[in-house]
């Protein structure tokens, strides 16, 4: 049987995007990977040896992540682990109920004559034409995210013609974004993303109604911004901003086009149209936070938010227009370094806290994010303890004793590395405990200073009781430090 693992999880599997196991019923398989990878069964299974509510499992096209499935007899099925990052085919017969634009305000809309010549493709198209293109200009669609995946998906809809665009970002365009953030170039450096946003649709198509919004999204905000639009787009790249827009839809009864990357694998879906699935039913909470890196930790081929983002563009056209077979219910998984792709069926979990029979989240600003993503400290949890890039530069300085540890992945190494740290995986600490000195202090490090605290809370579940401290920020934050043993930059 082979087992296809989803880029976030292979660096559990030795890296491997297949693995090949004897058994043929899934308990069985699951038994024989976490054996043979027993880092990967921490991911999957919690302490109590039960799946993670961030991890699907499929056989083919279906929904097996359910144990009464477990026992089932396999043929020649293939399985796919699917974690949240963030083949097969539309089911037969599958279309949209229509467009979600209003008649009413469909015919309020008029063309001018340079409008019906910039337009003129979509005007011969009999599947759009002059009604369709009206709903498209009557439009009014949210963008969550002006970066990797908003570029291609903010551009696209405004060389469309969507009449009015929001984009909704808090970040700065830095150099790093450049590569894959094709929205902005040198000279948007430094300013706001949304900034540069509005000058590149201004370029597109003057007549479009852009609204900026450079805030960040909130559990006090999220119902306001995206209130009373058509669509929602997210093109975010964290697990907090996912479930609130998510949340915050169902409650506002708006549509949800999803998208996320990593490495050189990306998702699409379409959530909560027409009562459908949302974005928990398929993934009921995140991972914690530090446990599967994210896109800026992991990296991401330059094309695949182009790739991504442009699908997501084209569902929320074929939304606007009403046309064709759609994302509804479907996630699609695009392996862009394989070249596999698979459109996996999505149900609608009737327990579902904020969609289901029963649902118990009626406001968004009562729901606690912070705790739900992973990213607030317990009263029962020891804090971390952390040292600044500044004390850390001291100490080295000063040639203080210490034991430094980097759990950084081998590319992220590879372009930074720290001088004299030793390098230990998250999933190999417990093993290799002993290889520390408890009585010297032991500082993790890692991209952005998130992993190293699950490091050091590994440990500690592992019985380890030397002094670890966490480095602030992460080598994002020490690499700006001089070392005048070195005379150069970190």
């Amino acid at each position: 049987m082979k087992v296809y693992i989803s880029a976030t999880l292979r660096s559990f599997f030795g890296r491997n995007p297949v693995v090949e196991v004897s058994g043929n019923r899934l308990r069985d398989i699951l038994q024989l990977l976490t054996d043979e990878y027993p880092e990967a069964g921490k991911v999957l299974f919690d302490e109590e040896g039960n799946l993670r509510s961030f991890v699907k499992i499929y056989v083919g096209e279906k929904d097996r992540t359910e144990e009464k499935y477990w026992e089932e007899e396999l043929s020649s099925e293939e399985v796919l682990l699917l974690p949240a990052i963030a083949g097969g085919a539309p089911e037969s017969g599958s279309t949209p109920a229509g467009s979600i634009i209003p008649e009413d305000r469909r015919k309020t809309v008029f063309f001018d004559d340079a409008e019906v010549e910039r337009f003129s493709r979509h005007l011969m198209l009999k599947d759009i034409g002059v009604k369709g293109q009206k709903r498209i200009k009557a439009a009014r669609v949210v963008v969550a995210g002006a970066g990797a995946l908003g570029s291609p998906v903010i551009q696209y809809l405004a060389a469309a013609g969507v009449g009015t665009i929001k984009v909704v970002d808090f970040d700065d365009v830095s150099l790093e974004n450049l590569q894959s953030q094709v929205l902005h170039t040198s000279r948007d450096v430094k300013r706001p993303k949304v900034a540069s946003a509005k000058d590149k649709v201004r370029n597109i198509n003057r007549a479009i109604n852009f609204e900026p919004e450079n805030v960040k999204l909130s559990a006090e905000n999220v119902v306001s911004v995206i209130d009373g639009y058509d669509l929602v787009i997210d093109c975010t790249d964290n697990y907090k901003a996912r479930y609130l827009l998510s949340d915050a839809c169902v409650l506002c009864g708006i549509p949800l086009v999803f998208g996320a990357i990593y490495q050189f694998e990306g998702q699409v879906g379409i959530f909560n149209l027409n009562k459908g699935p949302c974005y928990r039913c398929q993934f009921p909470a995140p991972p914690e936070s530090g446990l599967v890196p994210t896109c800026a930790e992991g990296g991401s081929l330059s094309p695949l938010p182009g790739i991504i983002g442009s699908i997501q563009a084209s569902e929320a056209l074929k939304l606007i227009l009403g046309i064709g077979e759609h994302l509804d219910g479907k996630l699609l998984v695009v392996d862009s370094l394989y070249l596999r792709s698979r459109i996996l069926k999505v149900k609608k979990n009737t327990k579902c806290p904020v969609c289901g029979e029963h649902a118990v989240i009626t406001h968004v600003e009562d729901y606690d994010y912070e705790d739900f993503c992973g990213l607030k400290v317990t009263e029962e949890e020891i804090p971390v303890e952390g040292v600044t890039p500044d004390e850390l530069a001291i100490r080295i300085e000063n040639g203080e004793p210490m034991t430094l540890v980097d759990v950084r992945e081998p590319h992220e190494r590879a372009i930074m590395r720290f001088p004299n740290a030793i390098v230990i995986p998250i999933g190999q600490l417990a093993r290799r405990k002993n290889e520390l000195d408890p009585e010297k202090d032991t500082i993790f490090i890692c991209k952005q200073g998130q992993r190293s605290i699950l490091a050091i809370n590994t440990l500690r579940e592992a019985g380890y009781t030397g002094p670890m401290y966490n480095l602030k920020g992460g080598m994002d934050a020490m690499k700006d430090i001089i070392f005048s043993h070195e005379g150069a930059w970190l």
